[in-house]
Formats: structure tokens, sequence, C-alpha cells
């Protein structure tokens, strides 16, 4: 018998900046194998331990800008002077290879995915968007401070941008609220497993 089609996912996860968005994409990829993340285009330098088309794929400033005007990109920023970028065709070839996909963006990232799955009903069929947040901003401030590694200033900044990150999380199909790192897993593997069953995804049973 041959084995039923499971319908694949594109999950985009955002949230602010200390509230566990990447503890949970990393959780998420160690539990299911099923799952990969693209290898995201940037500017920036290579740090030492970093691999070309494993970690990152390392463009120079005139090649990024080539494939924004070749509408290449399902999204793509400018974090402090670099641009950062997502390849359309990696998404899309990883979906068409029975894998679900995971991407770790920010608000803005999301928004624009939202509107490219807008218009291409393969990644509107996919698409699946999560805003993670922490309870309060005041347990947001708490964990910043527990990693010990901003300054204050830097914390502050922090606090600012989530306060206007927050405010847009009706825009995304489900608000997950941080409790602990197991309970936010749990969570997601639920969100998940529950996408994957809808009805305008699912693949009907043989008569």
């Amino acid at each position: 018998m041959a084995k039923p089609m499971v319908p694949r996912l594109l999950v985009v996860i955002s949230a602010p900046s200390g509230a566990g968005k990447t503890t949970i994409c990393e959780q998420l990829l160690a539990a299911r194998p099923d799952m990969s993340r693209v290898v995201t285009c940037t500017t920036r330098p290579p740090r030492a331990s970093e691999r070309d088309g494993v970690d990152y794929h390392f463009l120079d400033a005139d090649t990024f800008q080539q494939r924004i005007e070749a509408g290449h990109f399902i999204e793509h920023a400018t974090v402090y002077g670099h641009h950062y970028g997502t390849l359309r065709a990696e998404v899309l070839d990883r979906l068409r290879a029975d894998q679900d996909v995971l991407l770790n963006v920010d608000v803005q990232g999301a928004a624009t995915i939202r509107a490219q799955a807008a218009a291409d009903p393969e990644l509107k069929q996919a698409l699946i968007s999560v805003f993670l947040t922490t309870p309060s901003l005041a347990e947001l401030e708490t964990r910043l401070r527990r990693r010990g590694t901003d300054a204050e200033a830097v914390i502050q900044k922090r606090l600012s941008v989530a306060r206007q990150e927050l405010a847009q999380w009706r825009q995304f199909d489900y608000l997950l609220i941080s409790a602990t790192i197991p309970e936010d897993l749990r969570r997601m593997q639920a969100i998940i497993e529950t996408e994957k069953m809808r009805s305008v995804r699912a693949r009907p049973p043989e008569f």
C-alpha cells in the first residue's frame, strides 16, 4: 500500500528578542527530522566557525542587490548594516522534497512572507505563522538581563522594539505565550500536527 502523502508546512516563527525564538526553533528541528531550516543569505562577513552554504550563503552587496531586483527573496531585511534574506527557491525546493520548512524571522519579515504567500497558491497552502512572546514585558526584561550579554542601552532598545512587535500579534495565525522549554515545544508540535489535519490541506482517504 502506498504511503499516504503528508501535507508539508512552511512554519514562520517571530518573537521579540529574548522570548525564546532561537531555542524553540532548535528544539523543533531536533524533534522533527522531517523539518529543515532554510540557509539564509547575508552580506556580513563569515565568522571563523561558519561555513558558506551551511550557516549562511555569504554574498557581496552587489550580488545581494541583484537578487532583490530579480525577486529571488521571499523576505529580506537590513540588520545593523548587513543584509539578510531568505531565498524563495530554497523554501519551495524543501517543500517539494517532502519536508516541512521552519523560518525564524522578525515581524517585518513575517509580514513580507504573508504578502508573498497571498499571491502564490503553493506558499499560501503551506504557510502558518506563530508569534511567540513572554507573558509580560517584565518577564521579557528578566530574560534579557538573565542572558548577561547586553549593555543597559541595548536592553532598553530591545524592549522598545518589543513593544512595537507585540502590537502586531493579531497578524499571526497563532499566539504562543512562552512558559517552559518543554511546554513551548509541546504546544508548537500540537500546532503543527493540527495544521496538517486541517481539511484544506488533508489528502482524503481512498475509497
